[in-house]
């Protein structure tokens, strides 16, 4: 069993002011996107410019934001929302949803494209193979604060959380920052490297997350208040993933096949 490294989730201190390692792991995800998103803007075949590229991630941060809020809020803790609506602007005490700030995401992507004069999905191929970096330090953050921690087990790297009682547990933030940030930020980038149809990196990149987080579910508690949602196996997170793996599977393999027909 391993040691869990306590660090302060705060990071700096700033009078009343407090700045935890979470909110950091965000800005470090939209600085990766801006400064990549840069590079990858000046290939020829990009339909948004260099200098279009700030206010790209502007709206992408805002869809993240709110749509990852909102989304937790629906999917994880309506049942509370319908007694105390409140608890949306609440964001100090914490609760995101990547589901959520994904439809926030093409929200925003579909505004900007207005703007942009391209469609939406033109746009989400640009920012999805950079996206994995802020998904791989969110979830360092989620390990930070000793949240969001795995099922019991006996492996010879289970921790005990601070948060989790007394039982050793698998550091499944750990695995997904390995799976969701490392891992599919390598594949997306390199296979993004050259020209690709429009919407197959868009669709690689949900297929591998909707893969990823399926998988790792299976390593993870669930939310207390929710449970297993059916078979005494199935949580929230392999349901929400499933319609990603289904329709971004047949749209990445679509766009290939026009693509090639289209040749």
């Amino acid at each position: 069993m391993l040691s869990f490294p306590h660090i302060d989730p705060i990071a700096v201190t700033l009078g009343p002011v407090k700045v935890h390692w979470y909110g950091l792991m965000y800005l470090l995800g939209f600085a990766a996107v801006w400064f990549l998103g840069q590079k990858r803007a000046t290939q020829p075949w990009s339909l948004v410019k260099p200098e279009a590229i700030e206010d790209l991630v502007t709206y992408g941060a805002m869809g993240v934001i709110l749509g990852g809020r909102i989304g937790y809020i629906l999917f994880y803790n309506f049942g509370e929302f319908i007694h105390n609506p409140l608890i949306l602007f609440k964001i100090w005490q914490g609760g995101m949803s990547f589901h959520g700030g994904m439809l926030g995401v093409f929200v925003a992507m579909w505004l900007f494209a207005k703007k942009q004069h391209c469609t939406m999905l033109q746009l989400t191929d640009i920012i999805a193979p950079l996206a994995p970096i802020g998904l791989g330090a969110g979830r360092l953050g989620n390990f930070i604060n000793s949240e969001l921690w795995g099922r019991t087990t006996d492996v010879p790297w289970a921790m005990v959380f601070p948060t989790g009682g007394s039982l050793a547990r698998h550091p499944s933030q750990l695995y997904e920052a390995f799976l969701e940030g490392v891992v599919m930020f390598v594949i997306l980038w390199l296979y993004s490297k050259k020209q690709r149809p429009t919407m197959a990196t868009t669709g690689l990149a949900l297929l591998l997350y909707g893969c990823f987080r399926f998988f790792v579910e299976f390593f993870r508690m669930p939310d207390a208040h929710l449970g297993y949602m059916a078979l005494d196996w199935v949580t929230m997170g392999q349901i929400l993933s499933t319609p990603m793996i289904v329709i971004w599977a047949l749209l990445f393999y679509f766009s290939h096949r026009k693509f090639i027909v289209s040749k």
